[in-house]
């Protein structure tokens, strides 16, 4: 039997929203679309509206005190710091995301966090994005399943979330005022689907709207973005906030589907939406409607007024690790060196002063204060103590562009006679940020020269990478092998020495291409623009797309990923088990062929080599990540729907199923396809609507249209008609528009009856 604490707190009782609006005065309405400081909404205490905090995220609870800073240049309670969003999504683990969604959760209501202001969504369009660490990936398909994933975690547990930032914030330069210029297909193949995933399918509480405009319209004021796309396409429910400062003009952003503006604007906005509709400019139903979404997270969120029980920390440090080990990437493991064997007896040197400092996660808005923080040099000491010998030496100062020779002579000394050497590498948390991209993807040219020092002493060299964002690897060729650690968190140091040591086998695969130099990316040229314009001028070939594509060489390419197994596929099966609604079945079985328990992630990827449209090489379109013990097999099944197939009509504005050859390729990158498997896809039917200036070539290839006019053309002899099917000259008469071919000389169709034609043939569409 259960015992309930009377004195126990609750909840406020839910809201009357419809009586509370009808109740509110305008200014009491305007005012609520407005923040009350950095963190909390603004409360209307004379009808029972409480303020409600909401924080930053979003890998973990960044709750400052009452009047923080929102740049993180001030402290915060301490909390559980995860992975960054970098680290996570090389994990391609829906399930993991999920529970660290639950244990985000767990703190937010711990605190009374309403709202925990994540995950972002933006695409990776160049490594060269200073925010990169805190989005998960190049691929929209990839990082709208893990964010719903996490999400649907978070909110799990009675706490919003704040999807962001939408859209096409892929830079940090001039982030305030850039005017992204993308074509309306690129927008909708690469930069929407993420958040239309998560938004479908998650249901986040509150949508945050980016900084930059759009096309020339800041995000917060465009009602295509926030209204039409976001609501009425997507069926978006929930509330839509500012990112801290967006807002332009607040007039403009309420009618456009903005509710909320955060921080607060001393009043300032909430006097603009009053003379606004005022004088006639704003409608006030707008303001009723923006009111209306605040009050409904409010609403939502007064179980997180009252204070929860504290969540358990040292399962929470565990699940940290948990997801630091899941997020390593092992790119390179020459003859095997790893994993070490702990009771070889050699000794281990560490080398890199990251290995006893540890980055763990990206500067600016999102920074935690942790919990707890392991470092490797630790963890590895403490996992070999009495079996191998453990030397250390720093090598380098981290924020420092200048080699220091007696740091390096130490750690050269340290590595000669050493059995193996365990090379800490990375970025400086200088080098990428919230608030300015990169210049380069080098790492810091001490740290390559102790690099070529060290291993002039020793042939057995690994490199543990720390860094949020992808860097350059012209020096490979020294290491044997090479773990990509990213930005692993509070208890990435562990996790690290757990994955040296074959304690954990790492399972972690590419979220993003790696590729040789900066300047074989697309958007060489186009990034960040000038002027406060920034061209998306690759348009779909952004990553993969792009190397794929072009067939050109990378360090490492999207979806890699190695362990110390092996893994076969067999077996490759696909059947449509829809043709009209176009759904298909991708099965293969896979099989651990190694001698150790593991993980991998089968990766289905989707071409269409005939389409009428240019499409890139392969896209992304399915991934299951399964763990099979040595010698075990399993069937695995992944379904692909219509969106896997489509591209988006920019005629018809809506997705389309071209009818024709597609190609399954399964595979465990992008560039390790095991098998490929040819379907035939019946589609939509894209027949073309005429006008009297479609082409005449359009003409001739309508179905019904077609076969009329050619035997008019027949039917003539001479002159033109006959020029439209010259070897020679045929395609440039064809190409000119059927009303104006009709104003030549002996053409056969009057330029008055063409209209009635074109009627004649739609009106069978």
């Amino acid at each position: 039997m259960t015992t309930i604490d009377p004195h126990a707190p609750v909840a406020p009782p839910a809201l009357d929203i419809p009586a509370i609006l009808a109740d509110l005065t305008l200014k009491e309405k305007a005012a609520l679309l407005d923040g009350s400081d950095f963190w909390h909404t603004e409360p209307i205490e004379r009808l029972g509206v409480p303020a409600i905090m909401v924080t930053d995220g979003p890998h973990g609870v960044r709750k400052q005190p009452e009047h923080g800073d929102h740049l993180g240049l001030g402290d915060s309670v301490p909390a559980t710091c995860f992975p960054p969003a970098a680290g996570l999504a090389s994990s391609w683990d829906v399930d993991l995301l999920h529970r660290v969604g639950e244990a985000l959760g767990d703190e937010c209501r711990a605190q009374q966090v309403a709202v925990l202001l994540g995950p972002g969504v933006n695409m990776k369009r160049s490594p060269l994005c200073g925010r990169n660490f805190e989005y998960f990936s190049e691929d929209p398909f990839l990082a709208g399943r893990l964010a719903a994933s996490v999400v649907r975690g978070v909110q799990s547990r009675g706490v919003g979330t704040s999807l962001k930032h939408f859209a096409a914030n892929n830079q940090e330069t001039d982030r305030m005022t850039v005017s992204a210029e993308v074509d309306e297909r690129t927008l909708r193949e690469i930069y929407l689907p993420a958040f239309e995933h998560v938004v479908a399918t998650a249901q986040p509480w509150t949508v945050m709207c980016s900084y930059n405009k759009i096309n020339g319209v800041y995000a917060s004021e465009d009602h295509w973005l926030l209204t039409e796309v976001l609501r009425d396409e997507w069926g978006y429910d929930g509330l839509v906030v500012s990112d801290w400062g967006a807002v332009n003009e607040r007039d403009l952003a309420v009618a456009a589907g903005l509710d909320l503006e955060m921080p607060s604007s001393s009043g300032a906005g909430a006097r603009t939406i009053v003379a606004a509709v005022a004088n006639g400019t704003l409608d006030e139903a707008d303001v009723d409607r923006a009111a209306g979404r605040v009050l409904g997270l409010v609403n939502r969120s007064l179980p997180a007024l009252v204070p929860a029980p504290d969540f358990d920390v040292d399962a929470h440090h565990a699940l940290a690790g948990e997801a630091a080990a899941a997020s390593a990437v092992l790119l390179k493991n020459d003859g095997g060196v790893l994993p070490l064997d702990a009771g070889r007896g050699g000794r281990i040197a560490v080398i890199g002063e990251l290995a006893r400092t540890p980055r763990y996660q990206g500067a600016g808005s999102s920074q935690v204060c942790p919990m707890r923080l392991d470092d490797a040099l630790s963890a590895l000491t403490r996992a070999v103590a009495g079996a191998r010998p453990v030397s250390f030496a720093a090598g380098y100062v981290v924020e420092s562009d200048a080699a220091d020779p007696a740091l390096v002579a130490e750690a050269v000394e340290a590595t000669r006679d050493a059995d193996v050497v365990l090379l800490f590498l990375g970025l400086p948390a200088s080098y990428e940020s919230e608030g300015y991209d990169r210049d380069h993807m080098d790492l810091p040219d001490p740290q390559v020269a102790l690099l070529e020092a060290v291993a002039a002493v020793n042939s057995n060299v690994v490199v543990v990478l720390s860094n949020g964002s992808a860097v350059a690897m012209p020096w490979e060729h020294h290491a044997r092998a090479v773990l990509e650690g990213w930005l692993l968190g509070q208890a990435g140091g562990s996790a690290v020495a757990d994955l040296l040591l074959g304690t954990v086998n790492p399972s972690g695969k590419l979220a993003e291409t790696l590729p040789l130099r900066q300047v074989d990316n697309p958007t060489v040229g186009a990034f960040p623009g000038e002027h406060e314009q920034v061209r998306y001028g690759e348009g779909l070939l952004i990553g993969y797309r792009w190397y794929d594509s072009r067939g050109m060489a990378v360090a490492y390419p999207f979806g890699h990923g190695l362990s110390y197994t092996t893994f076969t596929y067999s077996d490759v099966e696909v059947e449509v088990l829809d043709d009209v609604d176009t759904t298909v079945a991708v099965s293969v079985t896979v099989t651990n062929a190694g001698d150790r328990a593991g993980q991998e992630t089968v990766q289905v990827y989707v071409a269409d080599p005939d389409s009428e449209v240019f499409r890139p090489e392969q896209e992304l379109k399915g991934f299951a990540k399964v763990s099979l013990e040595p010698g075990a097999s399993t069937r695995v099944t992944i379904e692909l729907d219509a969106r896997a197939f489509s591209w988006w009509h920019t005629s018809l504005h809506r997705w389309v199923v071209e009818s024709g050859t597609f190609e399954i390729r399964v595979g465990s990158s992008s560039r390790d396809i095991r098998s490929t498997v040819t379907i035939e896809l019946p589609g939509d039917d894209l027949t073309p609507a005429l006008a009297p200036d479609s082409t005449a070539s359009a003409w001739l290839d309508h179905p019904t249209a077609g076969p009329r006019l050619l035997a008019q053309l027949q039917a003539a002899s001479g002159g033109v008609a006959d020029m439209l099917f010259d070897p020679q000259n045929g395609a440039m008469i064809r190409a000119i528009p059927l009303v104006r071919l009709s104003r030549f000389p002996g053409f056969p169709v009057r330029e008055e009856d063409i209209a009635d034609l074109a009627a004649e043939a739609n009106a069978h569409r």
